[in-house]
Protein backbone atom coordinates (compact mmCIF):
# COMPACT_ATOMS: atom_id res chain seq x y z
CA UNK A 1 0.00 0.00 0.00
CA UNK A 2 1.34 3.52 -0.43
CA UNK A 3 -0.29 6.37 0.93
CA UNK A 4 -0.51 9.99 -0.55
CA UNK A 5 0.82 13.15 1.61
CA UNK A 6 -0.91 15.70 1.57
CA UNK A 7 -4.18 13.98 1.87
CA UNK A 8 -7.47 14.81 3.71
CA UNK A 9 -9.07 17.51 5.64
CA UNK A 10 -7.91 20.51 4.56
CA UNK A 11 -7.75 23.91 6.57
CA UNK A 12 -10.83 25.48 5.50
CA UNK A 13 -12.63 22.20 5.98
CA UNK A 14 -10.88 21.78 9.77
CA UNK A 15 -12.18 25.17 10.54
CA UNK A 16 -15.69 24.36 9.17
CA UNK A 17 -16.11 21.15 11.37
CA UNK A 18 -14.66 22.48 14.26
CA UNK A 19 -16.94 25.24 14.49
CA UNK A 20 -19.77 23.30 14.90
CA UNK A 21 -18.31 20.75 17.14
CA UNK A 22 -17.43 23.99 19.52
CA UNK A 23 -21.18 25.48 19.29
CA UNK A 24 -22.14 21.88 20.33
CA UNK A 25 -20.18 22.12 23.14
CA UNK A 26 -20.18 25.69 24.16
CA UNK A 27 -24.67 26.00 23.57
CA UNK A 28 -27.60 24.28 25.38
CA UNK A 29 -29.25 25.85 21.62
CA UNK A 30 -29.99 23.77 18.83
CA UNK A 31 -27.18 24.26 16.44
CA UNK A 32 -28.79 24.08 12.56
CA UNK A 33 -26.41 23.88 10.00
CA UNK A 34 -27.42 24.86 6.04
CA UNK A 35 -26.56 22.58 4.02
CA UNK A 36 -23.55 20.01 4.55
CA UNK A 37 -21.18 21.68 6.52
CA UNK A 38 -19.06 19.96 4.16
CA UNK A 39 -19.24 17.21 1.52
CA UNK A 40 -18.38 14.13 3.37
CA UNK A 41 -21.11 11.33 4.36
CA UNK A 42 -19.32 10.12 7.70
CA UNK A 43 -18.59 13.64 9.00
CA UNK A 44 -22.35 14.99 8.77
CA UNK A 45 -23.78 11.56 10.43
CA UNK A 46 -20.94 12.63 13.17
CA UNK A 47 -22.17 15.60 13.61
CA UNK A 48 -26.16 14.81 14.13
CA UNK A 49 -25.44 12.25 15.91
CA UNK A 50 -24.03 14.84 18.25
CA UNK A 51 -26.70 17.05 18.20
CA UNK A 52 -25.88 19.27 15.18
CA UNK A 53 -29.63 19.81 12.83
CA UNK A 54 -28.84 19.90 8.99
CA UNK A 55 -31.48 22.11 6.73
CA UNK A 56 -31.42 22.48 3.09
CA UNK A 57 -32.33 26.24 3.68
CA UNK A 58 -32.31 28.78 6.10
CA UNK A 59 -35.75 29.36 5.98
CA UNK A 60 -36.08 25.64 7.48
CA UNK A 61 -34.69 26.96 11.03
CA UNK A 62 -36.90 28.82 13.15
CA UNK A 63 -36.64 32.14 14.40
CA UNK A 64 -33.95 33.53 16.83
CA UNK A 65 -31.75 30.14 16.27
CA UNK A 66 -28.16 29.87 15.88
CA UNK A 67 -27.17 28.70 11.88
CA UNK A 68 -23.89 28.03 10.61
CA UNK A 69 -23.34 28.48 6.69
CA UNK A 70 -21.28 25.77 5.43
CA UNK A 71 -17.73 26.15 4.24
CA UNK A 72 -19.40 26.38 0.49
CA UNK A 73 -20.17 29.58 1.24
CA UNK A 74 -23.76 31.17 0.73
CA UNK A 75 -25.16 34.08 -1.55
CA UNK A 76 -26.21 37.77 -0.25
CA UNK A 77 -29.39 36.45 -0.39
CA UNK A 78 -29.25 33.55 2.54
CA UNK A 79 -27.57 36.54 4.70
CA UNK A 80 -30.84 38.86 4.00
CA UNK A 81 -33.60 35.74 4.60
CA UNK A 82 -31.41 35.04 7.91
CA UNK A 83 -31.29 38.78 9.32
CA UNK A 84 -35.03 38.55 8.55
CA UNK A 85 -35.82 35.66 10.97
CA UNK A 86 -33.18 36.92 13.35
CA UNK A 87 -30.91 34.12 13.53
CA UNK A 88 -27.93 33.92 14.66
CA UNK A 89 -25.85 33.58 11.99
CA UNK A 90 -21.98 31.63 11.98
CA UNK A 91 -20.51 32.34 8.57
CA UNK A 92 -18.09 29.02 8.22
CA UNK A 93 -16.74 29.94 4.63
CA UNK A 94 -13.50 28.71 3.71
CA UNK A 95 -11.41 32.15 3.78
CA UNK A 96 -10.18 30.65 0.27
CA UNK A 97 -14.12 30.74 -1.56
CA UNK A 98 -14.56 34.21 0.48
CA UNK A 99 -11.69 35.29 -1.68
CA UNK A 100 -13.53 34.62 -5.07
CA UNK A 101 -16.41 36.11 -3.75
CA UNK A 102 -14.61 39.24 -2.96
CA UNK A 103 -13.13 38.98 -6.61
CA UNK A 104 -16.53 38.79 -8.31
CA UNK A 105 -18.06 41.76 -6.40
CA UNK A 106 -14.79 43.81 -7.13
CA UNK A 107 -15.12 42.76 -10.74
CA UNK A 108 -18.54 43.14 -11.35
CA UNK A 109 -18.75 46.97 -9.42
CA UNK A 110 -15.87 47.34 -12.24
CA UNK A 111 -18.37 46.05 -15.27
CA UNK A 112 -16.81 43.32 -16.31
CA UNK A 113 -18.73 40.43 -17.61
CA UNK A 114 -17.32 37.93 -14.99
CA UNK A 115 -16.76 33.84 -15.94
CA UNK A 116 -16.93 31.56 -13.53
CA UNK A 117 -15.08 28.69 -14.59
CA UNK A 118 -17.13 26.04 -12.01
CA UNK A 119 -19.55 23.26 -12.11
CA UNK A 120 -23.40 23.85 -12.22
CA UNK A 121 -25.33 22.72 -9.13
CA UNK A 122 -22.22 22.64 -6.41
CA UNK A 123 -23.12 24.58 -4.14
CA UNK A 124 -19.67 26.62 -4.09
CA UNK A 125 -20.60 28.09 -7.64
CA UNK A 126 -24.43 28.96 -6.07
CA UNK A 127 -22.82 31.15 -3.54
CA UNK A 128 -20.47 32.94 -5.67
CA UNK A 129 -22.76 33.63 -8.13
CA UNK A 130 -25.54 34.96 -5.68
CA UNK A 131 -22.29 37.80 -5.45
CA UNK A 132 -23.06 39.43 -8.71
CA UNK A 133 -25.66 37.22 -10.70
CA UNK A 134 -26.24 39.95 -13.94
CA UNK A 135 -23.09 39.89 -14.09
CA UNK A 136 -21.58 36.46 -13.98
CA UNK A 137 -22.10 33.59 -16.40
CA UNK A 138 -21.17 29.73 -15.86
CA UNK A 139 -18.57 28.18 -17.88
CA UNK A 140 -17.85 24.08 -17.37
CA UNK A 141 -15.53 23.05 -20.42
CA UNK A 142 -13.52 24.26 -23.09
CA UNK A 143 -16.30 23.87 -25.68
CA UNK A 144 -18.45 26.38 -23.67
CA UNK A 145 -15.41 29.11 -23.51
CA UNK A 146 -15.22 28.42 -27.30
CA UNK A 147 -18.91 29.46 -27.64
CA UNK A 148 -19.25 31.89 -25.04
CA UNK A 149 -20.33 35.27 -26.55
CA UNK A 150 -20.13 38.33 -23.98
CA UNK A 151 -21.38 41.78 -24.33
CA UNK A 152 -18.02 43.68 -24.91
CA UNK A 153 -15.29 41.25 -25.44
CA UNK A 154 -12.73 43.67 -24.08
CA UNK A 155 -14.20 44.10 -20.57
CA UNK A 156 -13.75 40.30 -19.33
CA UNK A 157 -12.87 38.69 -16.28
CA UNK A 158 -12.80 35.04 -15.07
CA UNK A 159 -12.46 33.49 -11.55
CA UNK A 160 -13.20 29.64 -10.57
CA UNK A 161 -14.54 27.59 -8.11
CA UNK A 162 -11.82 26.70 -5.50
CA UNK A 163 -11.70 22.88 -6.14
CA UNK A 164 -11.19 22.01 -9.97
CA UNK A 165 -8.67 20.13 -11.53
CA UNK A 166 -5.57 22.65 -11.83
CA UNK A 167 -5.02 21.02 -15.48
CA UNK A 168 -8.58 21.17 -16.89
CA UNK A 169 -9.21 24.49 -15.75
CA UNK A 170 -6.14 25.19 -16.99
CA UNK A 171 -7.17 24.28 -20.63
CA UNK A 172 -10.52 26.24 -19.99
CA UNK A 173 -8.65 29.77 -18.88
CA UNK A 174 -6.09 29.08 -22.19
CA UNK A 175 -9.40 29.22 -24.63
CA UNK A 176 -11.12 32.06 -22.94
CA UNK A 177 -7.75 33.87 -23.26
CA UNK A 178 -7.32 32.63 -26.81
CA UNK A 179 -11.08 34.26 -26.95
CA UNK A 180 -10.64 37.48 -25.23
CA UNK A 181 -7.28 38.58 -25.34
CA UNK A 182 -7.67 41.59 -22.87
CA UNK A 183 -9.44 39.27 -20.30
CA UNK A 184 -8.46 39.59 -16.73
CA UNK A 185 -8.23 37.22 -13.95
CA UNK A 186 -7.69 36.81 -10.15
CA UNK A 187 -4.33 38.42 -8.40
CA UNK A 188 -3.23 34.87 -7.37
CA UNK A 189 -4.91 31.21 -8.34
CA UNK A 190 -8.40 30.54 -7.37
CA UNK A 191 -8.06 26.93 -7.37
CA UNK A 192 -6.89 26.59 -3.39
CA UNK A 193 -3.85 24.92 -2.12
CA UNK A 194 -5.21 22.19 -1.03
CA UNK A 195 -6.70 20.82 -3.97
CA UNK A 196 -3.50 21.68 -6.12
CA UNK A 197 -1.62 19.45 -3.65
CA UNK A 198 -3.79 16.44 -3.24
CA UNK A 199 -3.70 16.30 -6.83
CA UNK A 200 0.03 16.46 -7.36
CA UNK A 201 0.16 13.86 -4.82
CA UNK A 202 -2.35 11.80 -6.92
CA UNK A 203 -0.36 12.88 -9.82
CA UNK A 204 3.26 10.74 -8.49
CA UNK A 205 1.30 8.26 -6.62
CA UNK A 206 -0.70 6.89 -9.99
CA UNK A 207 2.18 5.57 -11.41
CA UNK A 208 3.57 3.71 -9.02
CA UNK A 209 -0.21 1.58 -8.54
CA UNK A 210 -2.61 -0.44 -10.35
CA UNK A 211 -5.19 0.90 -8.35
CA UNK A 212 -6.17 3.92 -6.37
CA UNK A 213 -8.66 4.23 -3.76
CA UNK A 214 -9.40 7.65 -2.98
CA UNK A 215 -11.89 8.52 -0.09
CA UNK A 216 -14.55 10.64 -0.09
CA UNK A 217 -18.27 11.23 -1.07
CA UNK A 218 -20.13 11.04 -4.05
CA UNK A 219 -20.92 15.12 -4.04
CA UNK A 220 -17.19 16.02 -3.01
CA UNK A 221 -16.02 17.94 -6.37
CA UNK A 222 -12.41 17.93 -5.09
CA UNK A 223 -12.80 14.07 -4.63
CA UNK A 224 -14.12 13.26 -7.62
CA UNK A 225 -11.42 15.39 -9.29
CA UNK A 226 -8.52 13.33 -7.64
CA UNK A 227 -10.38 9.85 -9.37
CA UNK A 228 -10.27 11.44 -12.67
CA UNK A 229 -6.26 13.02 -12.09
CA UNK A 230 -5.40 8.93 -11.13
CA UNK A 231 -6.79 7.39 -14.27
CA UNK A 232 -5.25 10.20 -16.54
CA UNK A 233 -2.19 9.25 -14.42
CA UNK A 234 -2.21 5.58 -15.62
CA UNK A 235 -4.11 3.74 -12.79
CA UNK A 236 -7.56 2.36 -12.22
CA UNK A 237 -9.24 4.16 -9.42
CA UNK A 238 -12.48 4.40 -7.84
CA UNK A 239 -14.48 6.85 -5.09
CA UNK A 240 -15.56 5.31 -2.08
CA UNK A 241 -17.02 6.52 0.81
CA UNK A 242 -15.17 4.41 3.37
CA UNK A 243 -13.63 0.39 3.22
CA UNK A 244 -17.39 -1.41 3.10
CA UNK A 245 -17.53 -0.63 -0.88
CA UNK A 246 -13.73 -2.06 -1.73
CA UNK A 247 -15.45 -4.78 -4.22
CA UNK A 248 -13.11 -7.85 -4.60
CA UNK A 249 -12.50 -7.90 -8.66
CA UNK A 250 -11.35 -4.53 -8.17
CA UNK A 251 -8.38 -6.49 -6.60
CA UNK A 252 -7.81 -8.68 -9.03
CA UNK A 253 -3.95 -8.85 -10.46
CA UNK A 254 -3.31 -5.65 -7.89
CA UNK A 255 0.08 -5.56 -6.65
CA UNK A 256 0.27 -2.03 -5.42
CA UNK A 257 -2.97 -0.09 -3.98
CA UNK A 258 -2.24 3.49 -3.78
CA UNK A 259 -4.77 5.68 -1.09
CA UNK A 260 -5.74 9.27 -0.98
CA UNK A 261 -8.69 11.21 0.31
CA UNK A 262 -10.53 13.93 -0.70
CA UNK A 263 -10.24 17.55 1.06
CA UNK A 264 -13.39 16.45 3.80
CA UNK A 265 -12.51 13.29 4.06
CA UNK A 266 -11.14 12.28 8.00
CA UNK A 267 -8.19 10.38 8.53
CA UNK A 268 -9.54 8.11 10.47
CA UNK A 269 -11.77 6.79 7.08
CA UNK A 270 -7.66 6.19 5.50
CA UNK A 271 -6.65 4.11 8.87
CA UNK A 272 -9.97 2.08 8.29
CA UNK A 273 -9.04 1.34 5.22
CA UNK A 274 -5.61 0.60 5.66
CA UNK A 275 -6.61 -2.00 8.47
CA UNK A 276 -8.93 -3.42 5.93
CA UNK A 277 -6.42 -4.69 3.74
CA UNK A 278 -3.98 -5.48 6.55
CA UNK A 279 -6.59 -8.47 7.78
CA UNK A 280 -6.65 -9.52 4.27
CA UNK A 281 -2.59 -10.01 4.03
CA UNK A 282 -1.04 -6.55 3.22
CA UNK A 283 2.30 -5.70 5.24
CA UNK A 284 4.07 -3.02 3.35
CA UNK A 285 2.47 0.32 4.09
CA UNK A 286 4.73 3.20 3.40
CA UNK A 287 4.11 6.95 2.53
CA UNK A 288 4.55 9.02 -0.83
CA UNK A 289 5.39 12.44 0.55
CA UNK A 290 5.18 15.02 -2.31
CA UNK A 291 4.64 18.27 0.18
CA UNK A 292 3.91 19.42 3.41
CA UNK A 293 1.00 21.24 4.74
CA UNK A 294 1.14 24.10 7.47
CA UNK A 295 -1.84 26.24 6.78
CA UNK A 296 -4.18 26.90 9.48
CA UNK A 297 -7.54 29.60 9.59
CA UNK A 298 -8.81 31.17 12.62
CA UNK A 299 -11.86 30.22 13.64
CA UNK A 300 -15.22 32.60 13.25
CA UNK A 301 -15.40 35.54 15.33
CA UNK A 302 -18.67 34.29 17.05
CA UNK A 303 -17.18 31.17 18.16
CA UNK A 304 -13.86 33.06 19.53
CA UNK A 305 -16.02 35.24 21.15
CA UNK A 306 -18.85 32.50 22.36
CA UNK A 307 -15.09 30.75 23.71
CA UNK A 308 -14.35 34.07 25.41
CA UNK A 309 -18.01 34.33 27.27
CA UNK A 310 -17.32 31.07 28.66
CA UNK A 311 -14.07 30.88 29.94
Amino acid sequence: MLLAAPRGYCAGVDRAVQTVERLLDLQDSPVYVRKQIVHNKHVVEELEQRGAIFVEEETEVPEGETVVFSAHGVAPSVYRNAERRALHTVDATCPLVTKVHVEARKFAADGYTIVLIGHEGHEEVEGTTGEASENIVLVETEADAERLEVADPDKVAYITQTTLAVGETQGIIDKLRERFPNIVGPKTDDICYATQNRQDAVRQLAPRCDLVLVIGSRNSSNSNRLVEVAKEHGARSHLIDNETEVRDDWLDGVETVGITSGASAPEELVQRLVEFFRERGAEDVSELEVSQEDVRFMMPREVRRAQSASA
